[in-house]
C-alpha cells in the first residue's frame, strides 16, 4: 500500500501545513494541492461539498503531492467510511465531546482485522485504487484519524479522547472553542483562557505521544502555533486566501496615483 507521507513527517517528529477547502471545486483543489502543503483538506462541515464533489476533489488531489483529509459533516459512521472509500486518507472529525464518542470516531476509521477493534466495513473502492490491492491489509495503520476539540465538553474530557486506542491525535477549532470558552467569536489565540486551551490539549496529545493540529485563521497564527509544537497546521482556508488576494489587487489598482 501507498504510504501515508503526513504520518511520515510526524513519525519524523516534523510539522506538517495543511491546505483547506471550503469551495466545491476540483480545480481549485487541484491549484492548492501543488502549491507545497503537505496535505489539503476538503472541509464537508462548513465548506460547499456535498459528496459527488467531495469525490471529484479527492480524485484531483490524488494527482498532487499534497495528502488528501475530509473533514466530515458529523460523527456518522456511514459518511465517514464513505469519505475513506472515496480516497481520503485521513478524517477530521468536528464536536468530539467524549472518550466514548471518540471511540465510535475512531472505530469508524479501522477495519476489524489483526485485533484492532474496528467497524469500518468493507468497500474501499478509490482506495484500492489510489493505495494499492493490499489496501485493506495496511489501511489501520496509514489513515489519519483526528478528533476535533472544540466544546468545553471535549476539553474537560480531553485527556480521556486523547488515550483512545483507535485515533491518531486532536484537532483543535479555536473559534468555536473561543466562543465554548466564553470568548465570542473571532477570540484571539494569545487570549489567556484560549491559550491556556490549547496548552491543555497540546499536553493531552503529547502524554500519548499522538498528533496535535489546529486550524488558524491567519499565517502569523499558523507560525505561532508551529513554535509552540503543534504538527499540523491549517493556515486558513481557500476562500480567506481569494478574498485577500482580490482586496489586494483591488487595492493596488485604486490607490490615488503618487504625485509627480
Amino acid at each position: 500500500m501507498k504510504s501515508n507521507r503526513l504520518l511520515e513527517i510526524f513519525r519524523s517528529s516534523q510539522a506538517a501545513v495543511a491546505g483547506w477547502m471550503s469551495l466545491d471545486s476540483a480545480y481549485a483543489a487541484e491549484l492548492v494541492g501543488c502549491s507545497g502543503f503537505d496535505a489539503v483538506v476538503v472541509d464537508c462541515q462548513h465548506g460547499m461539498a456535498g459528496h459527488a464533489q467531495m469525490v471529484a476533489m479527492l480524485q484531483a488531489l490524488s494527482h498532487t503531492p499534497a495528502v488528501p483529509l475530509v473533514r466530515v459533516s458529523q460523527n456518522n459512521l456511514a459518511e465517514i467510511n464513505r469519505a475513506l472509500d472515496a480516497g481520503a486518507w485521513g478524517v477530521i472529525c468536528p464536536l468530539v465531546n467524549t472518550a466514548v464518542e471518540a471511540l465510535a470516531f475512531g472505530r469508524a476509521c479501522r477495519y476489524p482485522l489483526d485485533g484492532v477493534e474496528g467497524d469500518r466495513s468493507f468497500g474501499p473502492a478509490r482506495g484500492l485504487l489510489v493505495g494499492g490491492a493490499d489496501y485493506p491489509q495496511h489501511a489501520n495503520a496509514n489513515v489519519l484519524a483526528l478528533a476535533m476539540i472544540e466544546t468545553r465538553a471535549g476539553l474537560d474530557a480531553v485527556e480521556a479522547i486523547a488515550a483512545v486506542p483507535q485515533i491518531d491525535g486532536l484537532f483543535i477549532g479555536p473559534s468555536d472553542l473561543g466562543i465554548a470558552l466564553g470568548l465570542g467569536p473571532g477570540a484571539s489565540h494569545e487570549h489567556p483562557m484560549l491559550a491556556d486551551a490549547i496548552r491543555r490539549i497540546q499536553a493531552a496529545c503529547r502524554t500519548v505521544d499522538k498528533v496535535a493540529g489546529i486550524w488558524c485563521g491567519s499565517a502569523e497564527m499558523a507560525r505561532a502555533m508551529q513554535a509552540q509544537g503543534l504538527q499540523l497546521v491549517a493556515p486558513g482556508h481557500d476562500a480567506i486566501w481569494l478574498k485577500a488576494e482580490i482586496a489586494r489587487r483591488l487595492a493596488v489598482l485604486r490607490a490615488p496615483a503618487a504625485a509627480s
